[in-house]
C-alpha cells in the first residue's frame, strides 16, 4: 500500500495516469458514437430511385433520402452529381414525386458539392 501511495503523490506518475486515463475515455467516445456513415444502406425504395435518377441525361451520381410514415413515403431529398440545370432538376423532381406518389412539394432536389480543385 506504502508504494502505490508515493506512487501517487508523484507527480509526473499522476499526470501520465490521467493522460492515459482521458486517451482511454477518448477511445471509447469514439468508438461508441464514431462516424458511421459507411453503415448506411438505402433501402430497396431508395435504391430503385437512385437507379432511376441516374439515368437522367446529365445526372452522374445521386443520393437519395425517403422519410416514410406507416410503410408510405411523405417527403424525399435528392441529392445529385453532374449538370446542375433547370431541366435536370425538373426531370429529378418530377421521376421522384412519380416513383414515390408525393407532391412535389414534399421533395427536395440539391446539387451535389462541387469538388475543390
Amino acid at each position: 500500500m506504502g508504494r502505490i501511495k508515493s506512487l501517487l503523490q508523484n507527480r509526473t506518475f499522476r499526470t501520465a495516469l490521467i493522460g492515459a486515463a482521458a486517451l482511454l475515455l477518448l477511445l471509447a467516445v469514439w468508438l461508441i458514437f464514431g462516424e458511421k456513415s459507411s453503415s448506411y444502406c438505402p433501402t430497396e425504395t431508395e435504391a430503385r430511385l437512385i437507379k432511376l435518377l441516374t439515368e437522367i441525361d446529365g445526372v452522374e451520381s445521386a443520393t437519395a433520402m425517403v422519410a416514410e410514415e406507416d410503410g408510405r413515403a411523405v417527403s424525399a431529398i435528392v441529392i445529385f452529381g453532374g449538370k446542375d440545370s433547370l431541366l435536370t432538376r425538373s426531370h429529378i423532381l418530377d421521376i421522384t414525386a412519380g416513383l414515390l406518389r408525393l407532391e412535389k412539394e414534399d421533395v427536395q432536389v440539391y446539387p451535389a458539392q462541387k469538388a475543390n480543385h
